[in-house]
């Protein structure tokens, strides 16, 4: 008997950083691998985040069978709270990605909804008609996990976020062992990572992160902040680390970084010393040579910690001169403006600052081209999908993939809402669902589009002329001289001249409109006539907005 046809949907993660969610799905069943969000690029004015469009999963929550976490960062749990608001299922992932995401939903008070589930690598998951089996890889968090996902059709391999690390911090190695059991067994299908499989050669060792900082702390004749992502469990150990390798204390400030540590201490991924982590009290009380700080705001976020002490309002710390700042990440694409900002405003205040730009002190978690051969080599895959990066990075990718044993035309280049359908003969192209962004504003989900950024774009660069006019209801005509307001367009009172011209112009644009004071119709003749006259004379085009006064 022929088995279903299998179908992998992505609904983000694929074509863009981030927003990472994958399903997969045959016959009555459905799993989800990763709900992710993205940060805003910069021309999404307003916007706070973006999440996966979840239409087509809403369709189908009759055949949700469980979700699967691959490891703790935000571009792959970071969209469960909303998730959580509309579907139920069990939610599988490893120890630390587990903590996590239960600091993370206990702040959007979500805790109790969610059916979270502990699994260790190598222990079978059954979900409708797959078993799902984590395996170890390494990454720049513990814990991190890819997946081997059995189906009818044969086995599925899903790699995560990963790279091949000899020295790991934490020892947590990519198995692959298992690796090669599976490729010697059967792939079916790989789905990897291709964040950087334009770049040639190995991904460097976390291991040379943790020297570049006992260097710095090393050699620092002050006070040592280092910033990173409050996920980045590996990165604060290596921050201890170098401190009791140097005698220093260590103060965590920010208040997922709080969070984060205290639950890995608890789950026992952070091995601190006792007296090395310090309180308020004791952290004012040390002197500036013998202490570092770990803090949140390596991405420039207006409220993280860091950019507080950029600002010099932080509650705690002042920088001073001698300071020296850590920048132990990368900036994500659209938020090295907010990051440069809060270098320069570090540097004004008498911090040395160490960035990517000048010195290595973070490395890459995503493997490069020679470890993404090596992974093929291993499974040896009838059929490949990258996953995780920009469209160029999916295309070098499957051509790699082909040049090292894919056959011809069955590497796929899939984007987001693309249905990729294999059966017993073939795998095809099927038809696409649902995937645009859906953005979060504030308490807002999804309820700002295209066409909201649009005019606030329109806003940002062209300002706003609000026209009021007053009209008898009986004959359409004006009842008083209009009123013309500019935000963000000319100075009022330099171009006084023009809003006068601008006030004839609307008077104009009524004087036909006697006996007809249908609002759509004084509306559109205001606001075509007023922004053909504010083109005309000054090469702007103001976004026109038109308030009718019956009287």
């Amino acid at each position: 008997m022929t088995a279903e046809p299998l179908r992998v949907i992505p609904l983000g993660g694929l074509g863009e950083i981030g927003r990472n969610m994958m399903l997969i799905e045959q016959g009555e069943d459905l799993i989800v691998v990763d709900v992710g969000l993205m940060f805003p690029e910069e021309e999404m004015l307003g916007v706070d985040l973006v999440i996966p469009d979840f239409s087509y999963l809403r369709a189908h929550a009759d055949r949700l069978r469980a979700v699967f976490l691959t490891h703790g960062h935000e571009d792959h749990v970071g969209a469960l709270p909303y998730f959580l608001r509309e579907f139920r299922a069990p939610i599988y992932s490893t120890r630390l990605t587990d903590g996590l995401i239960r600091v993370k939903l206990g702040e959007h008070r979500l805790l109790a909804e969610a059916d979270l589930r502990v699994v260790a690598p190598g222990e079978p998951i059954q979900a409708g008609v797959f078993e799902v089996e984590f395996f170890s890889v390494a990454h720049s968090i513990p814990d991190a996990c890819g997946l081997i996902i059995r189906t009818p059709l044969g086995a599925l391999v899903h790699t995560g976020d990963f790279k091949l690390d000899h020295t790991p911090v934490m020892d947590q190695h990519t198995d692959l062992i298992r690796l090669a059991q599976v490729g010697a067994e059967g792939c079916l299908l790989l789905m990897a990572d291709s964040t950087y499989a334009e770049v040639e050669g190995y991904t460097p060792s976390e291991e040379l992160v943790g020297e570049a900082l006992r260097n710095i702390l090393v050699n620092a004749r002050g006070r040592v902040i280092v910033a990173t992502f409050a996920s980045l469990i590996s990165r604060v150990q290596q921050v201890i680390d170098a401190a009791v390798f140097c005698g220093r204390k260590v103060f965590v400030t920010g208040r997922s970084m709080i969070d984060n540590v205290q639950m890995a201490r608890q789950l026992g991924y952070l091995n601190a010393p006792d007296g090395v982590i310090a309180g308020v009290e004791e952290m004012r009380n040390t002197p500036l040579e013998r202490l570092v700080v770990v803090t949140t705001g390596s991405q420039g976020e207006p409220t993280s910690a860091l950019t507080r002490m950029a600002n010099g309002d932080h509650r705690h710390i002042t920088i001073a001169k001698g300071d020296t700042v850590v920048l132990s990440a990368t900036a994500i694409p659209g938020n090295e403006q907010a990051v440069y900002r809060n270098v320069d405003n570090l540097f004004r205040l008498g911090a040395d600052v160490l960035y990517n730009r000048v010195s290595n002190i973070h490395v890459r978690g995503h493997a490069s081209r020679e470890e993404l051969k090596i992974i093929q080599g291993l499974l040896q895959p009838e059929y490949f999908v990258p996953i995780h990066g920009e469209y160029r990075h999916l295309v070098v990718h499957a051509r790699l993939a082909e040049s090292v044993g894919v056959p011809k035309g069955n590497a796929f280049v899939l984007t987001d809402g693309d249905v990729l359908e294999i059966d017993d003969e073939e795998a095809r192209l099927g038809d696409r669902v649902p995937a645009s962004y859906v953005y979060v504003d504030g308490l807002g989900i999804g309820d700002v589009d295209q066409h909201l950024l649009r005019d606030r774009a329109h806003l940002a660069t062209d300002g706003v002329v609000v026209v009021i006019a007053t009209v008898d209801k009986q004959t359409g005509k004006l009842a008083r001289t209009p009123e013309l307001l500019s935000r963000g367009f000319v100075d009022v009172e330099e171009r006084e001249d023009l809003l006068e011209q601008g006030r004839q112009v609307v008077a104009n644009s009524l004087r036909g409109a006697e006996h007809y004071a249908e609002f759509s119709d004084i509306n559109a003749r205001v606001r075509d006539a007023l922004s053909k006259f504010l083109y005309d004379e000054t090469r702007r085009r103001p976004m026109v907005l038109t308030v009718t006064v019956e009287v």
